[in-house]
């Protein structure tokens, strides 16, 4: 049986990183050993925090592994530090595996960066010269045109995981001697066969969407602060912020505010309480408090906005 050896970041959803790597290569039918460059912290929404693992356990992982199973494929993803580029690429020197998959890590399914420019260097410099495939994603090809570089680009990504998934399918079918476009080719047509990913997390996001928005409307006049409706829904105020952005692209605390001033304009404009009237009634700490914050989201101080409405 032959050996894979994934060098990559943690996804704790088990839809892509070392846990989506081991589940491929075992279903293809090779051993999946393992090298964790970083520890996420996310959900399906995407991640919300890092512990990237220092360059020395990151090496001392890999030698681990080439010392008692002489990987000859190695499949990379997630690498977030400059010397971890480096320690990666001394070993990979000095024990010569025949191939090596680059799947690059550059941003999250969510569009946010992962790979610092520095680090992007580092991988310039360093890694892609020995590399035998990197995948890159469409919008990410300009930062990997080496010459002679062998490149696949993936146009469109199907769910969470696709590259992460190819790559590993790719690496197995390469060290049972296919060629490069025979690996690509099989890896390809393994994961068209694939169950679609269940969607039941998609529709508990959406949901709890909803049940925001309704709490928004229900307490907007007397709390404003995320974590108040984070505890209400029993998630985290980051978890909640990813949702909102998913559904919205907004964050909450934006959707509460503009909430509240839509409130405040109803206000002036359909009932005859003063700007002092309207604070107190909202929970402003003062009228003063009220008109900064109308000021900021419209532009304008309560009285300026009600006298423009009724044309005085």
């Amino acid at each position: 049986m032959k050996t894979i050896l994934s060098i990559t970041g943690s996804d704790g959803t088990g839809g892509s990183g070392v846990q989506a790597d081991i589940r491929t290569i075992t279903a293809l039918g090779a051993k999946a050993a393992t090298a964790i460059t970083s520890i996420t912290a996310q959900s399906t929404l995407g991640i919300q925090s890092f512990f990237d693992l220092p360059a020395a356990v990151v090496g001392s992982q890999i030698e681990a592994i080439f010392n008692d199973e002489e990987p000859q494929t190695v499949k990379i993803g997630m690498l977030r530090r400059t010397d971890v580029v480096v320690t990666v690429t001394e070993i990979l020197k000095r024990y010569r595996p025949k191939h090596i998959i680059f799947d690059p890590v550059v941003r999250s399914a969510n569009g946010d960066e992962l790979m610092s420019a520095e680090v992007m260097q580092a991988v310039r410099k360093h890694l892609l010269p020995l590399c035998t495939l990197v995948i890159v994603r469409a919008e990410d090809k300009d930062l990997f045109k080496i010459q002679n570089q062998k490149l696949l680009v993936i146009n469109k990504l199907q769910g969470h995981g696709h590259g992460n998934l190819l790559s590993s399918a790719i690496a197995v079918m390469l060290s049972r001697g296919a060629d490069l476009p025979t690996a690509i080719a099989e890896a390809e047509k393994y994961l068209e066969q694939l169950a679609p990913e269940p969607t039941e997390q998609n529709g508990r996001a959406a949901a709890l969407y909803n049940r925001f928005l309704d709490s928004v409307e229900r307490f907007f006049a007397h709390y404003n602060d995320v974590a108040f409706y984070a505890e209400q829904l029993n998630v985290s105020s980051r978890y909640l912020a990813q949702v909102t952005k998913r559904f919205s692209s907004k964050s909450p605390k934006t959707m509460i505010d503009e909430r509240i001033v839509r409130e405040i304009e109803q206000r002036l404009l359909h009932s005859d309480q003063t700007v002092q009237e309207i604070a107190i009634g909202l929970g402003f700490s003062s009228q003063a408090q009220l008109s900064r914050f109308f000021r900021k989201m419209r532009h304008l101080s309560p009285t300026q906005y009600r006298n423009k409405a009724k044309g005085a």
